[in-house]
């Protein structure tokens, strides 16, 4: 039987543009706020790396908050809508706050980051990620749909990303370099966000929810309590009672580890990607050469993520395959990094992140399938909170791989303002570029290996339908 459409073209289209708005500033922020402020400001990457550390630990505190409030709010745009479309102000003003730290002294240059950057990451890039993430499950109750709405926005994020870490730096010089030039080039990203983030709102409209298993839901969604009381996919849910349905769910646990580390790793590549171009290849223009091979394999394989998953018919079983593929495309490009054989770091990361892809693209299908099992297991709806999974594990994630590049760059003795780095420091920029993004990789397989919520999902449904039919 054929699953109903919610969605036209252009709605999945609008939809997607949300990752647009999104990572101008996340891809900003990740990629260049490191280098911004060791370069530019002159400030100790140690330190720096403690600062974001910190911050994101209030973040990952928020996240669940915010995605309570979501699940809470009425309003003619629905629940995930007025947050997403607010939030993006703050996001927006605070992007280009943080590249703006004034001439003051060190200590309130420090204070002046923390205060900004904790703003934009903890209160409004949190409410408006997981709103925008929440929105997947909102606009439509089609698997295959969310499947093509997790590809679409991962197209868009990629290009973002694309075109921000091909232009940022000579942008940067255009319009004077230095701190002037970081100031105007993340006013420019802030406006184009704040722009389309209202475009993607105003394009698409949230639907009521739906029984996901017909009449065994109908009789099961009014008995299942999360504490005693008697519940629906409609009622409010506590803050409290969120929590301990989170807990009752085993594959939140998992799949907020593998939003993580996922990003984690992100964080780390992100972040030691200018360093590695710079003071180990001897040449910053090849960040724009390795961003292409990244992630134009990224856009081509997310475009055919909907036809894989329908071939290998299921989520699980796609991405397993491809973990093996990046973690032998991971050896490969070590290899290669070890020579400092362009072709062969070029190949490497082409097939590895073609074959990361579509985890990239199916994470919100998969977060929506585990919010699916709670509304089947035990008859609430907490999408907002559920999908604080995706925020904390963008934001949290990215957060601590931008720390980690912090804290081990000022380990190996990184110098910002100096011209000849030292042989330690050197070393340690390959490792966190080459070798800790394999390790991490065998992590993220494990992971994949361990969420089998579709499976979990299907004997549900199997076991619940066949009691009504008899």
């Amino acid at each position: 039987m054929n699953e109903k459409k919610y969605l036209k073209w252009y709605q999945k289209v609008a939809y997607g543009s949300g990752d647009l708005a999104s990572n101008c500033g996340y891809a900003l922020i990740s990629s260049f706020v490191m280098l911004y402020l060791t370069n530019a400001v002159g400030l100790n990457s140690a330190v720096i790396g403690t600062l974001m550390m910190v911050s994101k630990l209030l973040d990952g505190v928020s996240d669940i908050f915010f995605g309570g409030l979501m699940d809470r709010t009425k309003s003619k745009m629905g629940q995930a809508r007025p947050w997403m479309l607010f939030g993006q102000i703050g996001v927006s003003a605070c992007l280009f706050l943080v590249f703006s730290i004034p001439s003051m002294s060190q200590s309130m240059q420090y204070a002046y980051f923390f205060v900004f950057y904790t703003a934009f990451n903890a209160i409004f890039y949190t409410a408006n990620s997981i709103a925008y993430a929440a929105l997947a499950a909102k606009i439509t109750k089609n698997g295959q749909e969310r499947v093509q709405l997790g590809s679409i926005r991962f197209i868009f994020a990629t290009f973002t990303t694309l075109i921000i870490s091909y232009n940022a730096m000579s942008l940067v010089e255009t319009f004077g370099g230095g701190a002037k030039g970081w100031r105007t080039v993340a006013l420019i990203f802030a406006v184009i966000a704040l722009v389309v983030n209202t475009f993607c709102v105003l394009m698409v409209r949230e639907v009521p929810d739906e029984d996901i298993t017909a009449g065994a839901q109908k009789k099961e969604s009014a008995e299942e309590t999360a504490g005693g009381e008697k519940t629906s996919g409609g009622t409010k849910v506590s803050f409290g009672t969120s929590l301990k349905l989170l807990l009752k769910n085993p594959y939140y646990m998992i799949i907020l580890c593998l939003y993580l580390v996922n990003y984690i790793y992100s964080g780390i590549t992100q972040g030691s990607a200018i360093y590695f171009m710079t003071y180990y290849m001897g040449d910053p223009a090849l960040l724009g050469t390795f961003s292409l091979f990244q992630l134009i394999p990224v856009m081509i394989i997310l475009t055919l993520t909907p036809m894989l998953v329908k071939k290998f018919g299921s989520m699980w079983k796609m991405n397993l395959y491809a973990r093996v593929i990046t973690l032998l495309m991971g050896a490969v490009f070590i290899f290669g990094a070890i020579n400092k054989n362009l072709p062969v770091m070029l190949f490497a990361t082409f097939i590895r992140n073609m074959a990361g892809g579509p985890l990239t693209g199916t994470l919100n299908a998969l977060v929506a399938e585990t919010s699916d099992y709670t509304w089947r297991t035990q008859g609430v709806r907490i999408d907002g909170v559920m999908f604080s999974c995706s925020s904390i594990g963008v934001k949290l994630g990215g957060g601590v791989g931008s720390a980690v590049v912090g804290w081990l760059l000022a380990l190996g003795g990184f110098n910002g303002t100096a011209e000849v780095q030292s042989a330690g420091a050197v070393n340690m920029i390959f490792f966190m570029y080459a070798i800790l993004p394999i390790i991490m990789g065998v992590v993220m397989a494990i992971l994949v290996y361990l969420l089998k919520v579709e499976k979990a999902n299907k004997e549900w449904d199997e076991q619940h339908l066949k009691g009504e039919n008899a």
